[in-house]
Formats: C-alpha cells, structure tokens, sequence
C-alpha cells in the first residue's frame, strides 16, 4: 500500500488505474479480433479435415474471422 504522505506516488497509482479503466474497451476489441479469427480459423481447419476439402474450410473460417472481428472493433470504437 502507497504511503499516504507520498502525493506523488499516490498520483502515479491513480493515473495508473484510469489509464487501464479508459484502455479496457480497446483490449477488449483487440481480444474479439484475434479470439474471432483464431476460433473461426481453428473451426475452419477442422472442417477441412473431416470433409478433406483444404484450404477452403480454412479460408472461408479466416475470412469470416475478420469479418466479426472487425465487427466487434468497429462496435467498440463507435461506442466511445
């Protein structure tokens, strides 16, 4: 715990805790990007394996991917 005779330092923590409170809708938007591509891409290669159709499950996973994720970012930045 900050000394609380320290102004500077109990200045820093709070300039701290609102730089990550003002930064947690860009995370989160960032997290939805990759999470989006990474699972749909991921359930696009399955595909492909089971049906034996590569690269195409892979592809259309990716692109649809992109597409929410970019989705998601786009909610995020036009919200704030």
């Amino acid at each position: 715990m900050p000394d609380e005779r320290d102004p500077f330092l109990a200045r820093s923590l709070q300039q701290l805790q609102d730089n990550i409170r003002r930064a947690g809708p860009a995370a989160t938007a960032s997290y939805s990007l990759i999470g989006a591509i990474l699972l749909l891409g991921g359930a696009g290669h399955l595909l492909d394996r089971w049906q034996q159709t590569e690269p195409w499950g892979l592809l259309g996973g990716l692109l649809l991917g992109l597409l929410v994720g970019f989705y998601e970012l786009a909610k995020a930045v036009l919200k704030s």
